[in-house]
Protein backbone atom coordinates (compact mmCIF):
# COMPACT_ATOMS: atom_id res chain seq x y z
CA UNK A 1 0.00 0.00 0.00
CA UNK A 2 0.85 3.26 -0.96
CA UNK A 3 1.59 5.45 2.23
CA UNK A 4 0.63 9.63 1.81
CA UNK A 5 4.28 10.46 1.35
CA UNK A 6 5.19 8.51 -1.27
CA UNK A 7 1.49 9.67 -3.10
CA UNK A 8 2.95 12.91 -2.45
CA UNK A 9 6.35 12.17 -4.35
CA UNK A 10 4.68 10.82 -7.28
CA UNK A 11 2.56 13.82 -7.43
CA UNK A 12 5.35 15.68 -7.61
CA UNK A 13 7.13 13.11 -10.71
CA UNK A 14 3.67 12.97 -12.54
CA UNK A 15 4.21 16.92 -12.89
CA UNK A 16 7.39 17.11 -13.65
CA UNK A 17 7.26 14.37 -16.31
CA UNK A 18 4.42 16.43 -18.25
CA UNK A 19 6.11 19.14 -18.08
CA UNK A 20 9.42 17.29 -19.84
CA UNK A 21 7.28 16.29 -22.08
CA UNK A 22 5.99 19.49 -23.30
CA UNK A 23 9.15 20.60 -23.88
CA UNK A 24 10.54 18.03 -25.80
CA UNK A 25 7.45 18.41 -28.10
CA UNK A 26 6.65 21.84 -28.04
CA UNK A 27 9.30 22.29 -31.34
CA UNK A 28 7.21 20.12 -33.07
CA UNK A 29 3.68 21.42 -31.93
CA UNK A 30 4.51 24.93 -32.04
CA UNK A 31 5.22 24.88 -36.21
CA UNK A 32 2.53 22.41 -37.09
CA UNK A 33 -0.32 24.88 -35.40
CA UNK A 34 1.42 27.78 -36.97
CA UNK A 35 1.28 25.60 -40.83
CA UNK A 36 -2.06 24.97 -39.58
CA UNK A 37 -3.25 28.35 -38.76
CA UNK A 38 -1.30 29.61 -42.09
CA UNK A 39 -3.36 27.40 -44.24
CA UNK A 40 -6.64 28.91 -42.49
CA UNK A 41 -6.25 32.13 -42.61
CA UNK A 42 -4.82 31.29 -46.70
CA UNK A 43 -7.75 29.88 -47.43
CA UNK A 44 -9.69 32.59 -46.09
CA UNK A 45 -8.29 35.13 -47.83
CA UNK A 46 -8.22 33.62 -51.29
CA UNK A 47 -11.98 33.35 -50.96
CA UNK A 48 -12.53 36.68 -49.52
CA UNK A 49 -10.59 37.86 -52.46
CA UNK A 50 -12.24 36.36 -55.20
CA UNK A 51 -15.77 37.19 -54.00
CA UNK A 52 -14.70 40.93 -53.63
CA UNK A 53 -13.08 40.94 -57.28
CA UNK A 54 -15.81 38.59 -58.95
CA UNK A 55 -16.37 39.82 -62.60
CA UNK A 56 -12.89 41.17 -62.64
CA UNK A 57 -10.51 40.33 -66.03
CA UNK A 58 -7.64 40.73 -63.62
CA UNK A 59 -8.70 37.45 -61.58
CA UNK A 60 -7.57 34.77 -64.66
CA UNK A 61 -4.15 36.06 -64.64
CA UNK A 62 -3.79 34.97 -61.08
CA UNK A 63 -1.87 31.43 -60.32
Amino acid sequence: MISLNEFGIINAMAGGIIMAALLLLSPLIIPMSLAALAALMGGMLNRDAEERHKGSSLVETNY
